[in-house]
């Protein structure tokens, strides 16, 4: 049984042609609609996840500016 993504329709954050272009640039000569807007979704999810740490960070240091350390811890965390 295939597993269907369920994707709510919304105002994107990221450019859907950008992308479409860095998968072909990647190697894949063919790319569905499906296959973009599913990059799309994981992408603005873990951009999304990312900051929300990213700002934790901040916080813990009496900041509210993100620094490139507080992305760094972030991205850090999450690999």
């Amino acid at each position: 049984m295939r597993r269907k993504i369920i994707m709510a329709k919304k105002r994107r954050i990221f450019a859907w042609s950008p992308l479409r272009a860095l998968m072909k640039s990647a190697g894949a000569e063919i790319v569905s609609r499906e296959a973009v807007e599913s990059l799309l979704f994981y992408l603005e999810d873990r951009a999304k996840k990312l900051t929300e740490m990213s700002l934790k960070f901040a916080k813990h240091a009496k900041r509210k500016k993100i620094t490139k350390d507080d992305m760094g811890l972030a991205i850090e965390y999450y690999h």
